[in-house]
């Protein structure tokens, strides 16, 4: 790996070339609302425009460097420009970086790997992004039982498309099971198919699915939401109650599908879903999602069954993209080498346990929430179980320590949860444990000049 260790620097001082950094966001700022890219707004002093990754860190334009815990929205678990996945893109590039409008040899590789590796794959569709998987995940199963609502999660979030976005990030409890909408340009009547249950609530989302078993297509479910971990109970629970009423199971392994493990969170958890939409890793850093599963279901999408009721449209221009199946392909060879998820896990376990030790000499009502390598400060007083726990936490005071950690070089999204990736180093681990103690210096009040 590169060395760059010894030229990481805190963000709090000021860079030399400050004056760079500034016309890069003045750029931004007259070009993108808000002067970014994403959902998620950052004061200006802790936005930056990153030029480099190398590794587990990011090098932004005015040449600082940050330790990354954001990996790409958790695509990045070996790290940035890991050689094997640039060898595979460089050679893929070679015979065709475009879209063929048709099957390539690497798509239809990547597929039996999946077949596989995931225990629900018996068929696959591919799709240019995660979120495009889910709402395809959510099409397939509407298609195949003729039923037209969906029940998820308070909290949950299952991508940027309109059916996604209702009580994804509500600031106050559902009134079960009717969600809050997010966004504006969402019709209320769509509103009116999805409905809303407490994660790890089982006995409450029992009551509302067999209220509504008649009209109920699937239950979508993130194995491991945010850094809510399920009670031992509860996916075992889903499963069981859709197999008794004839509803579709969906797990969205978007994030968990080989980060958790190499089969996702239905092989770490030991349940195995209907469906289950798959991204981030899948394309190695590349543009790729899938919906995997039942054979039965995943055959709704035949094309041939155009024009029959029980048709599930599924069509785009770079779905199944080479270049990202080939990136996507090297990933998983790297993630299949023996001990690697151990080594990962054991690593993770061993950050979380420096910070959490960090957190409680500090005092701050703050928590270390999460498990494996997903994690996030949470100002609560316990490991939440839903998001109504995270809700009754100080938001505010989480903001306001992630920001420090930005502004001590250490890349996370402000109230986001993070990833760790293989390629982090014991110093990357003692910068992070180092910066979390002056951020609580900084909140205490305490910091020194």
């Amino acid at each position: 790996m590169t060395d760059i260790g010894s030229r990481a620097v805190s963000i709090g001082n000021p860079s030399p070339n400050e004056a760079l950094r500034s016309d890069w966001d003045r750029r931004a700022e007259a070009l993108f609302p808000g002067g970014g890219i994403s959902g998620y707004a950052l004061p200006r002093d802790a936005r930056f425009v990153f030029q480099r990754g190398v590794g587990s860190r990011l090098q932004s334009v005015d040449g600082r460097w940050f330790v990354d815990y954001v990996a790409g929205a958790g695509v990045n678990i070996l790290g940035y420009g890991h050689p094997a996945v640039k060898e595979a893109v460089r050679r893929q590039i070679e015979t065709g970086y475009h879209s063929f409008g048709a099957l390539s040899d690497a798509t239809i590789e990547l597929a039996e790997k999946l077949v596989d590796i995931v225990p629900c794959a018996e068929k696959v569709v591919f799709t240019t992004t995660g979120s495009e998987a889910m709402l395809y995940a959510m099409r397939i199963a509407r298609a195949a039982t003729g039923k037209d609502r969906i029940l998820k999660f308070e909290g949950a979030y299952h991508g940027n498309h309109d059916y996604s976005a209702i009580s994804m990030f509500p600031k106050s409890r559902a009134n079960y099971p009717m969600g809050s909408l997010d966004s504006g340009g969402i019709p209320e009547a769509l509103a009116e198919t999805v409905l809303v249950a407490p994660y790890n609530d089982l006995e409450a989302t029992t009551r509302i699915v067999e209220a509504h078993a008649g009209e109920l297509a699937a239950i979508v479910v993130e194995p491991l939401q945010r850094v809510i971990v399920p009670k031992l109970d509860f996916l075992q629970g889903l499963r069981a109650l859709c197999d008794r009423l004839g509803i579709v199971l969906i797990f969205d392994e978007i994030v968990t599908g080989f980060r958790l493990s190499l089969g996702g969170g239905q092989a770490y958890f030991g349940v195995t879903p209907d469906l289950a939409g798959l991204g981030k890793i899948l394309g190695g850093g590349g543009p790729l999602g899938c919906v995997a599963g039942r054979a039965d279901l995943i055959d709704v999408c035949d094309p041939h069954r155009k024009g029959q009721g029980d048709y599930a449209y599924v069509n785009g221009t770079l779905h199944g993209n080479a270049v990202a199946a080939a990136a996507g392909l090297a990933t998983i060879a790297e993630l299949e080498q023996p001990g690697f998820y151990e080594d990962l896990h054991a690593r993770c376990d061993h950050l979380l346990a420096a910070l959490r030790d960090v957190v409680a000499h500090h005092d701050l009502g703050a928590i270390v929430a999460g498990k494996a390598s997903f994690w996030q400060f949470l100002f609560v007083d316990r490991e939440p179980q839903s998001h109504a726990d995270v809700m009754e936490g100080d938001s505010a005071r989480m903001i306001a320590l992630d920001l420090e950690l930005l502004r001590n070089g250490i890349h996370v999204l402000p109230g986001m949860r993070r990833f760790n990736s293989a390629a982090e180093t014991a110093e990357d681990l003692q910068l992070t444990v180092d910066a979390l103690d002056r951020a609580c210096h900084v909140l205490r009040g305490t910091a020194t000049p």
